[in-house]
């Protein structure tokens, strides 16, 4: 197996007297979809913010694949873990809702031409990026929060798009979607992974966990009890796991 984008090994992490993260170890390679599930609590996302910068580990490391080796990161905002190429989008999604696809797409990262911003580049930019994704939206200048929850989805897929970004960390992507929006955002999922991202899915739900992973991680108490592939376990195994916190023999 080749190198993996991202790596990270024993990594722990406490607030106060929580032991939010006890040990944990997880690698995500080129082309994959590994998924973390467990309960809430479980410390799914205290991890995920560990990878994405927001929290620096007290204990552990990170490496992240550069150059065809492995080198050893620290990320001490999420800044850091965007120049790596590592992007998360979050539940809520993290859009500013007055603002339209193209704004959103660049926020906080806005082109400056003739010290103005560059909306005409900008727009171009944005238009590629979104028609990549399958954004089907009613006009690039729409508000987003005129938007359907797919099409919310795919102006944040493409943002993290738009930035190079070989890890994409998602949490709970087709939380609150109808059925046929959820389709359409496991499908662009396949997609990106078939174009070579690497991607954490965070998700309560097993049943879209089973149809897009490759591996899946079991989380409790802020330790890994233990990865299985889908081919070789089961929901009901992967609910075990869940609740006793062990594998079962």
């Amino acid at each position: 197996m080749s190198l993996p984008l991202l790596r990270a090994e024993n990594v722990s992490l406490r607030f106060g007297g929580l032991q939010a993260l006890d040990r944990v170890s997880f690698d995500l390679y080129e082309g994959e979809v590994h998924s973390l599930v467990g309960h809430n609590g479980a410390g799914k996302t205290t991890f995920i913010r560990v990878l994405s910068g927001v929290y620096p580990p007290e204990e552990g490391r990170i490496w992240v694949r550069m150059d065809q080796e492995l080198r050893e990161v620290r990320f001490y905002s999420p800044r850091d873990a965007q120049r790596h190429g590592i992007e998360t989008i979050h539940q809520n999604l993290a859009l500013a809702d007055n603002l339209d696809a193209v704004a959103n797409v660049f926020l906080g990262r806005e082109r400056v031409r003739h010290l103005s911003l560059d909306e005409e580049g900008m727009e171009a930019e944005a238009r590629k990026v979104l028609e990549r994704v399958g954004a089907r939206l009613p006009s690039l200048r729409t508000p987003v929060h005129r938007l359907s929850g797919g099409q919310r989805q795919a102006v944040a897929i493409g943002r993290a798009l738009l930035f190079q970004a070989r890890v994409l960390i998602m949490d709970e992507p087709t939380a609150a979607l109808g059925p046929g929006e959820t389709a359409r955002v496991k499908a662009l999922i396949r997609t990106l992974r078939d174009e070579g991202l690497g991607i954490i899915l965070i998700s309560h739900d097993l049943h879209d966990v089973f149809d897009l992973s490759d591996r899946i991680t079991v989380m409790k108490g802020g330790r890994v009890v233990g990865t299985v592939r889908p081919q070789e376990s089961s929901q009901e195994e992967v609910l075990g796991m869940i609740l006793a916190g062990e594998r079962r023999a």
